[in-house]
């Protein structure tokens, strides 16, 4: 099938080692990989004020709020959810401006627009309370999101991410830069959706943020870019995106989550070339409720596409601690 044939059809609209104590975690379902056709007849819409909300919603009991990466959409966290689902019901939206979500005009992308965005997308669905699952730029929105509404988080597990000392981290100034020229999308995004080995090579996209060989997959590849070099529109809204992690969305707020105490874990791809290696000792030591940090070896930004069984398990441990 054609990529742009795949994009339509994909949607009915378009718009290790432990630093910290280890337990026995509990039994997480097991699953094979979610292909990107299943994963596009799960998708449902949540009309709000801000726009339609793409988002998935699997399995049942207490909710998990899953937060995914940029250029990515909710389909990074499928091999998570599917683990997960048999203990939570877990929610992924597509953030503001990525993925299959439809931005209503004059809406506001950044970090705190899409916080706003969650608050919103919980309300209309009569959740009180989540436990946050986040990487990369959701990591980021995650921490605004707990600072805002502390009752409504009863755990945070954070991957690889901004933190307020490197955000956005100095790897990102060559995107930011293209975005205030408005040609991010046409000089990174469209050469890769146009040329998925492209994508996987060392200088695109897997080579940036992946590690193991084959991934992203084309399907992954597919719902990642399509959406977003669609149109003009879309690619003004990649762009805005990227030009909302500057300046710095968490200037300040070191403060408001040392005084904070939901357990949250972290859990921290140690080859990653976009964060700083300081960043995961760092949350560990103004987080109060802080339950350690577990390295990923040789894990990049986007392990948790790749390494959804650490994860479920890191997930299902902390869970337990509430």
């Amino acid at each position: 099938m054609k990529r742009r044939q795949f994009i339509a059809l994909s949607g009915s609209t378009l718009g290790v080692m432990a630093v910290a104590g280890m337990f026995t975690p509990g039994v997480a379902t097991q699953a094979g990989e979610t292909t990107a056709a299943a994963w596009a007849r799960k998708r449902k819409y949540l009309p709000l004020d801000v726009g339609q909300v793409a988002y998935i919603d699997e399995g049942g009991g207490p909710v998990a709020l899953f937060l995914h990466g940029f250029p990515l959409s909710s389909y990074q966290w499928r091999g998570a959810i599917a683990r997960l689902s048999g203990r939570r019901r877990c929610l992924a939206p597509d953030s503001l401006g990525l993925g299959f979500t439809e931005v209503a005009e004059g809406q506001g992308v950044a970090p705190a627009d899409q916080v706003q965005m969650l608050a919103a997308f919980l309300d209309r669905l009569g959740v009180e309370s989540v436990d946050l699952v986040a990487n990369d730029s959701g990591g980021a929105v995650a921490q605004l999101f707990m600072v805002k509404y502390p009752t409504r988080v009863r755990t945070v597990l954070l991957t690889n991410c901004d933190v307020e000392p490197d955000s956005p981290p100095p790897a990102l100034e060559p995107v930011i830069e293209l975005a205030r020229k408005g040609t991010f999308p046409d000089e990174w995004l469209v050469p890769w959706y146009e040329n998925l080995e492209l994508a996987r090579s060392p200088e695109g996209l897997a080579g940036l943020c992946y590690s193991k060989p084959g991934h992203p997959s084309n399907d992954a590849l597919e719902l990642y870019l399509g959406p977003l070099v669609s149109s003009a529109r879309r690619k003004a809204l990649t762009n805005a995106y990227t030009l909302g992690l500057t300046p710095n969305p968490l200037a300040g707020i070191e403060q408001h989550l040392r005084r904070l105490d939901m357990p949250v874990r972290i859990v921290w791809g140690s080859a990653d070339t976009i964060f700083s290696s300081d960043s995961p000792g760092y949350l560990h030591d103004i987080l109060r409720n802080s339950k350690g940090v577990r390295d990923v070896p040789g894990a990049k930004l986007f392990f948790p596409e790749e390494y959804p069984e650490i994860i479920a398990e890191e997930a299902l441990m902390l869970w337990q601690t509430t």
